[in-house]
């Protein structure tokens, strides 16, 4: 189930920039020894993963805020007036794309947003949009378009949004280049050895066994960096639940296919998996996080957190 990936030009079409930002003021000095560094840019981001992507990069520059809260359905959001004047006051906004924030030009039309947008993904390689239910022939799964906007789940991939994101805030806030770059520096290198975290961590584990069943097409991307099967079978979602016949369908599926660990996607009732666990005997191997960070004492605290934590699942689980 390996998806190969296309390329895909991405403009800046949504949330262009419109008129260059000011920099804030400086913040009044509270010792008399080295000026602060200027008041931080204002930036927000459309969800948690990519606010922490900002925070990295920005440093003590940038006061990040994230538009959709912890644990928040990415498919369900409906932008608040609060949000609306988070985006007002924000000279930076930073959203995925691929599809994925579908409420984000309106909501930068009713802001009146005159900052800088930045599109995280422009220039990465984009999978095409793959869903098993619809190749199954059961309910048509939610679509975000023609291709899978999940593109942070291979760590590659998130190289090219941490480009976008330095380039995004160089633009507003020039005088902080120096800080935008060493930054994303250090964290590109984060990032290659979490990269060669997942592939040891994985590497032990025969290529066949790598098989899961999820509860949301979410993981192509990880699939098919790091050669496990991610399957979302007949019926199984985590906006609507099987009928009956979809329920059996998915059991013999499962017992067909041989699939060795469940895993919950964070954020879904554990009922459903429950029941196929004691119908299939294959057990729940936990709860995975795609979309969404949790406070930073949980286990996807940052996303360098989440991969990890997912990895360290599959492996335990499959094993």
């Amino acid at each position: 189930m390996i998806h190969r990936r296309r390329a895909l030009t991405l403009g800046l079409g949504l949330l262009s920039p419109l008129l260059s930002v000011r920099p804030g003021a400086a913040q009044q000095r509270t010792q008399p020894v080295r000026p602060q560094a200027a008041a931080a840019v204002r930036a927000v981001a459309s969800f948690s993963i990519l606010a922490d992507l900002v925070r990295e990069v920005g440093g003590p520059r940038v006061d990040v805020r994230s538009l959709m809260p912890l644990g928040q359905d990415l498919h369900r959001f409906q932008p608040s007036p609060s949000d609306v004047r988070g985006v007002t006051e924000a000279s930076l906004f930073v959203i995925n794309g691929l599809g994925l924030e579908g409420w984000a030009e309106r909501i930068a039309e009713a802001a009146g947003f005159r900052g800088k947008g930045v599109v995280a993904t422009k220039g990465l390689q984009a999978l095409p949009a793959a869903h098993n239910h619809a190749k199954k022939g059961a309910r048509e799964a939610h679509s975000h378009g023609a291709h899978d906007p999940h593109a942070w789940l291979d760590v590659a991939n998130v190289r090219v949004y941490v480009a976008n994101i330095r380039d995004g805030l160089t633009g507003v806030d020039p005088g902080g280049t120096g800080t935008y770059v060493a930054r994303a520096t250090a964290y590109l290198a984060k990032l290659d050895a979490l990269e060669s975290e997942i592939r040891a961590i994985l590497a032990p584990i025969p290529r066949a066994s790598r098989r899961i069943v999820t509860t949301h097409e979410a993981f192509n991307y990880y699939a098919d960096a790091y050669d496990v099967d991610f399957l979302a079978p007949v019926g199984l979602s985590t906006e609507q639940e099987p009928t009956p016949r979809e329920f059996a369908a998915l059991i013999a599926q499962i017992q067909r296919e041989r699939i060795r660990a469940l895993f919950l996607e964070s954020g879904a009732s554990p009922r459903l998996m429950e029941q196929i666990a004691r119908e299939t005997g294959v057990r729940i191997g936990g709860t995975l996080y795609a979309e969404t960070l949790t406070p930073p004492d949980g286990p996807a605290g940052t996303y360098i957190d989440l991969m990890r934590t997912n990895t360290r699942a599959i492996a335990a689980a499959l094993t």
